[in-house]
């Protein structure tokens, strides 16, 4: 008499993706087939809503081109080959990127990638007071607005490379992209490595003189305390709340807007909502 044998722990300890690649052998024919094939295997319980919402992002990601995803022209911070290191690591500070492209005269003329460690190395041993930003950039990666993001992807990985510029048919820069624009549209956004940090921390922090950097759930009545300014909060509680009804939109990140002197920047949001904020105040609010 045969016996029942139980599952090797191979095929019981089967990957989701090992698993979801045999159902998927002849089964659909079309790429609305297969989302709804991924829509059953999330409801039955085969897969996650993570692992089916990431996915969805890989299928959306071969349909896109590079034009589709950048971060646009008037979006882009850089820095200037005249500027001295110390307007430089200003400009770093304010933006908390890592990589900016480095321009001369303007930024259909990209000299190169400046990288702000490479930078910041120079500042600390105090060898950068005759240093040229032209003397640290490195080579500028161009890919055209056309090109396939999944392709471009594949690129940044076996060419070890984060940024590129992006160009138009004619050769004008038309943005940039970075491999976490494309990482985001699978994963989702990936919020920035200090957002945690901030979060944990005041509200309201003071970066320069007249410089702040700002949580968009800071109660506008915070605000108001914090600056003496006198925002009305009839129907509005929250400084976020306030910019996005100046912009009567939400706004993507880099965007900036002024309201009664304040100069408000977006750092850090999602498609949902904003997270982050840089506002300049002005010259009679400044905090000692």
């Amino acid at each position: 008499m045969s016996e029942d044998k139980p599952p090797s722990s191979q095929s019981a300890n089967k990957s989701w993706f090992e698993r979801l690649t045999q159902m998927f052998q002849g089964e659909p024919q079309t790429q609305e087939e297969l989302v709804d094939f991924i829509e059953d295997a999330e409801g039955r319980d085969l897969i996650d809503q993570y692992t089916k919402d990431m996915i969805h992002g890989v299928l959306k990601v071969s349909t896109k081109r590079v034009r589709d995803i950048m971060i646009s022209r008037s979006q882009m911070v850089v820095l200037e080959k005249k500027q001295t290191v110390e307007q430089a690591i200003k400009i770093i500070v304010e933006s908390a990127h890592s990589r900016f492209p480095v321009i001369n005269e303007d930024k259909d003329n990209i000299e190169g990638i400046l990288l702000a460690k490479d930078l910041v190395k120079f500042a600390f041993k105090g060898q950068a007071e005759d240093l040229q930003l032209s003397e640290i950039v490195r080579p500028c990666v161009i890919v055209p607005e056309s090109k396939k993001v999944d392709v471009l992807l594949r690129e940044f990985r076996e060419e070890r490379y984060h940024m590129a510029v992006v160009v138009d048919e004619y050769g004008g820069v038309s943005g940039l992209i970075t491999i976490e624009d494309i990482l985001e549209e699978i994963v989702g956004e990936i919020e920035d490595e200090f957002a945690h940090e901030e979060d944990s921390h005041q509200e309201i922090r003071k970066v320069s003189k007249k410089l702040y950097s700002i949580q968009a759930l800071t109660p506008l009545a915070d605000f108001n305390q914090y600056f003496g300014s006198k925002f009305l909060n009839n129907d509005i509680d929250t400084i976020g709340g306030l910019v996005t009804k100046a912009f009567g939109h939400l706004p993507k990140r880099g965007e900036e807007t002024t309201i009664d002197g304040y100069q408000f920047k977006v750092t850090n949001a999602d498609s949902r909502r904003l997270v982050q904020l840089q506002v300049k105040v002005p010259q009679t609010q400044v905090q000692n």
